[in-house]
């Protein structure tokens, strides 16, 4: 009899190593502020999907569009790769400083999305008292976090508010969450002075 409480007590434990992490996991949101998205599938049967976080999740964000803005051109890791030596293109990690101080791509600066607008001369445009003129833009590589991280779009869409040319903006989304999971090399951010 003993034995046999021993095997529920360790079957019990075990199980509860197993399953807590699924009933503590954090819901995250999908879209907007949902942390539901429902739809109906082909045979009729209607399925609830939802976004827990997980070590590769990394941050609590949702899911951004591919392209933000009309106009805006989404890129994949190789064209961030050729933006690196590119002399005419700006790469912009579009993140908080503390974010950019960690980690970032090779190359890269710091303008945070909440700066943006205000250091579009580093961009190319020059400041007037009727606002940016960017008819000499750069071209721009801009990221953040990866597809549920708001930064770089929110950057992207005051850029384009301000005057900057939507076609001179190129959206990296994938951004450090996909770079790091490709094993990509990474250097902490430096400001340049």
């Amino acid at each position: 009899m003993g034995l046999l409480i021993k095997s529920a007590i360790r079957i019990s434990v075990v199980s509860l190593m197993v399953f807590a992490p699924l009933v503590l996991a954090e819901d995250l949101r999908i879209l907007g502020e949902d942390k539901l998205f429902v739809t109906t599938l082909p045979s009729g049967e209607s399925i609830t999907i939802t976004r827990q976080m997980t070590p590769c999740a990394k941050n609590k964000g949702w899911l951004q569009p591919l392209v933000p803005e009309p106009g805006i051109v989404p890129v994949t890791e190789i064209e961030v790769l050729k933006a690196i030596g590119d002399a005419n293109t700006v790469l912009v990690d579009m993140r908080t400083e503390e974010w950019f101080l960690d980690a970032t791509i090779p190359g890269a600066i710091n303008i945070p999305y909440t700066e943006v607008a205000m250091r579009m001369d580093e961009l190319g445009c020059t400041k007037s008292d009727a606002g940016w003129d960017c008819g000499g833009a750069s071209k721009v590589v801009g990221f953040c976090n990866g597809p549920v991280c708001p930064q770089s779009p929110t950057a992207m869409r005051a850029m384009i508010r301000d005057g900057f040319p939507a076609d001179k903006i190129h959206y990296y989304r994938g951004g450090m969450l996909d770079w790091d999971a490709l094993g990509l090399t990474t250097v902490e951010g430096d400001f340049a002075f």
